[in-house]
C-alpha cells in the first residue's frame, strides 16, 4: 500500500467510520429472517382466508411490504444516517418523494385525461340485462 493510500484512509479526523459498511454475517442472518417472515405473514394472512376485505388486504399487504422494504434497505444496501455523513439516507428520502409525487401526478393525470377528453358515450344493455319486457315474448305465438 502507498503512503498516499495509507494517509487518505487514516488521516487521523475520524472518516474511518464513514468508509463503508462493514457487514457480518449476522446482520445478513437477521436480515434474512425478517425478510422471510415479512413475506410470509401476509401470505397466510391471504391464503388463510384471514382478510377476506380487498380494501383491508391491499393496506395490509403494503404496510408488509414497506416494512420489507426498509428492513432491505437497512441489514442489505446497509443504509443509515451515519454512512457518509447521512447524504445517502438524505438522498433515497428524496428519491422516495420525488416517486411518490410522480406516480400521485401520473396517476391523477390520467384519471382526469379519462374522465374530461373521453366521449360520453352510452353502451347499449344486453336484453337479458335490462328491464323492459321483450316484445317477441310478449306476443303469443302463432
Amino acid at each position: 500500500m502507498s503512503a498516499s493510500h495509507a494517509e487518505h484512509h487514516h488521516d487521523g479526523h475520524g472518516h474511518a467510520a464513514d468508509a463503508g459498511p462493514h457487514s457480518s454475517l449476522r446482520e445478513y442472518l437477521i436480515g434474512f429472517g425478517l425478510s422471510v417472515v415479512l413475506t410470509a405473514i401476509p401470505f397466510w394472512l391471504i391464503m388463510a382466508k384471514v382478510i377476506t376485505d380487498r380494501s383491508t388486504g391491499i393496506l395490509v399487504l403494503g404496510a408488509f411490504a414497506l416494512v420489507q422494504m426498509l428492513v432491505h434497505m437497512v441489514y442489505f444496501l446497509h443504509m443509515n444516517g451515519r454512512l457518509q455523513g447521512g447524504w445517502t439516507m438524505l438522498s433515497t428520502i428524496f428519491t422516495v418523494i420525488f416517486l411518490g409525487i410522480a406516480i400521485v401526478g401520473t396517476l391523477w393525470v390520467m384519471y382526469n385525461m379519462n374522465a374530461h377528453m373521453m366521449p360520453q358515450h352510452t353502451t347499449p344493455k344486453p336484453p337479458e340485462l335490462s328491464n323492459e319486457p321483450n316484445n317477441q315474448a310478449a306476443q303469443p305465438a302463432r
